[in-house]
């Protein structure tokens, strides 16, 4: 059932107001999310239970002490319910996202470190584990991702290679797009990340990299133009060359070149989480959108963060 602003998810800011003017509200949001039906133990998976003095849930079959927030991206915070929620649509109503600087400010955070900390476990939160693959015609191809390296270009610079993926609509308009990152320029990974992000029987166009050429013989229509048979190479995989420059455009613009490479796939999600929703009528669907997925993420602790 598609969802609809105003029932199930705030349409404006005045509506978030008064949606969620406490805790309380917030964690009564966050149990019909993770529970719709009711209350499920999630150990042992009994549907039955009951409320105890703090608020949280007993489960009947295996006397579980739980509630809505554990095992998810809220586990155990301090902070409360209400600020994560404050945080949240502050960070999906912008449209080409924040920087954790800009989150500490916003939020008067005692440390940079912290509100780097909830960006983190926010952009965990934003893919879908049961997406479904592209389909229809995709574009497929490769960019390099970095900082500045002055005399040299492409692969010679130690930039990281980020392989990407969009679905073509139309010869004007793009569909989704998928981010991957590969070991080294070329490689065969660019043959997994396809066979994991589209759905077989998709035409794809390449740009002729001999290790794709297998995409024909796994399922896929595959076509391709080189600088040899295309009229203008510079007007080839357009969908993949826009996606590139935004994608770059992006992380100079709001995140200040203050991407790492152990974290890239992670801001990578989340610049993927913002164009495949671009088009939404309503800030307030993504909101709704990263909170279904928050309750679902497991939780990560700050040296987690750091061990990556």
């Amino acid at each position: 059932m598609e969802s609809v602003g105003g029932v199930d998810f705030p349409r404006t800011y005045q509506e978030f107001r008064d949606w969620f003017p406490d805790d309380a509200a917030c964690v009564a949001y966050v149990e019909r999310l993770r529970w719709p039906d009711g209350f499920v133990c999630p150990r042992c998976e009994t549907p039955k239970g009951w409320r105890i003095g703090t608020g949280a849930f007993m489960c009947a079959g295996c006397g579980l002490k739980t509630s809505a927030t554990a095992g998810t991206i809220f586990h155990r915070s301090h902070t409360p319910l209400s600020t994560w929620f404050a945080a949240m649509w502050f960070i999906t109503s912008q449209k080409t996202g924040i920087s954790a600087l800009a989150l500490q400010r916003q939020f008067g955070f005692g440390s940079y470190e912290t509100a780097w900390a909830w960006m983190q476990k926010l952009r965990r939160a934003m893919v879908r584990p049961d997406r479904s693959k592209l389909s229809g015609v995709v574009e497929l191809d490769e960019t390099f991702v970095g900082g500045r390296s002055t005399g040299r270009m492409g692969a010679s610079t130690g930039k990281v290679p980020v392989m990407i993926a969009v679905e073509r609509v139309d010869n004007r308009k793009l569909g989704r797009v998928r981010f991957g990152i590969d070991s080294a320029p070329g490689s065969k990974e660019q043959i997994a990340f396809a066979q994991r992000e589209i759905e077989p029987g998709t035409h794809i166009q390449t740009d002729g990299a001999r290790v794709l050429r297998r995409l024909a013989d796994l399922g896929y229509e595959h076509s391709y133009a080189t600088g040899y048979n295309s009229p203008d190479i510079s007007a080839e995989l357009p969908g993949v060359h826009l996606v590139a420059s935004l994608l770059k455009r992006w992380i100079t613009g709001t995140l200040q070149h203050h991407v790492t490479v152990e974290h890239l796939p992670y801001y990578l999600d989340e610049y993927a989480f913002r164009f495949n929703r671009r088009d939404s009528k309503s800030r307030g669907m993504l909101f709704y959108r990263l909170l279904q997925q928050a309750v679902i993420t497991e939780p990560t602790t700050l040296s987690d963060l750091y061990k990556i």
